[in-house]
């Protein structure tokens, strides 16, 4: 099976829409009250913090790129 990267965005995003599907069940078999308004800025907060994530982990992607391309400090050539 080919491995897929790790994208942590996509893991907040499932979660959040994990975490408010298990509230609506949990709501609709009366073992806990919801309350409405927590449910519908759950969505939200979650959506922002997973565009919050994928940024910070688009740049660390790109700094990591640009190190790998960079010759080791021993290999560069010495200008003076």
């Amino acid at each position: 099976m080919k491995r897929h990267p790790f994208e942590p965005a996509r893991l907040i995003s499932g979660l959040t829409a994990l975490t408010v599907g298990t509230a609506y069940g949990l709501d609709a078999l009366g073992i806990w009250h919801a309350p409405g308004p927590w449910l519908f800025l759950v969505i939200p907060a979650g959506l922002v913090l997973s565009g919050i994530t994928a940024a910070l982990w688009a740049t660390v992607r790109r700094h990591r790129a640009q190190d790998a391309d960079e010759p080791p400090i021993s290999q560069r050539p010495e200008t003076a």
